[in-house]
């Protein structure tokens, strides 16, 4: 009996306390859209990503390098490098999603070669030795000429922090460029900007 009793006791408590704490709704973005409209934080989010995306690969859509890139035969081989983050902000995860849509965007546009990030991964091992496999943005040549890559994009992040008492706000300066691995040259670059704040 006393078991039984013990039993219907936890079983209560429990149901209270999960009753209680689960206030929140769990909804997919999918089913309401509008989950993704609103800004959560400082950091760069999906809509941030896709609109600086919009604005950067259309112009290289219609840059020379691209017209190039469109009559070369074979088609040149191209890397996509980490981003640089020079912000105070968290958003290496999305400073990757970033890339990864680029690297996608790039295979869809079927005008060049893309090299494969896992293949980069293998290939930063073999240039920085095996105790510090780490990307080296000052060693990304040797990575294009290790990977036979004649250009690499790759792209910078900076941003203004500001604070006052009743805001913070942090701008973000996007940087994309396409750079030629032989010579060094920035072939084309665009800048976007991003700007968060919490009032």
């Amino acid at each position: 009996m006393r078991l039984a009793s013990s039993l219907v006791f936890t079983v209560a408590l429990t149901s209270a306390v999960a009753s209680t704490g689960c206030g929140k709704e769990v909804v997919r973005g999918a089913n309401d859209p509008s989950i993704d409209a609103y800004a959560v934080s400082t950091g760069l989010d999906k809509e941030d990503i896709q609109r600086a995306l919009k604005e950067t690969l259309d112009n290289l859509r219609a840059a020379p390098i691209m017209n190039q890139w469109r009559t070369t035969n074979p088609p040149p081989t191209v890397a996509v490098f980490p981003f640089q983050n020079s912000t105070s902000e968290h958003i290496d995860s999305m400073l990757d999603a970033m890339l990864s849509e680029t690297e996608s965007w790039l295979v869809d546009a079927q005008v060049v070669t893309v090299i494969s990030r896992e293949r980069q991964h293998q290939m930063i091992r073999e240039v920085e030795g095996q105790a510090n496999p780490v990307f080296n943005q000052a060693n990304v040549a040797k990575y294009g000429q290790q990977l036979g890559a004649k250009y690499y994009i790759t792209g910078k992040v900076q941003g203004a922090d500001e604070r006052n008492d009743d805001m913070r706000r942090v701008q973000y300066f996007i940087f994309l460029q396409v750079i030629e691995v032989e010579t060094s040259a920035i072939k084309w670059q665009r800048k976007t900007y991003v700007t968060k704040a919490i009032k």
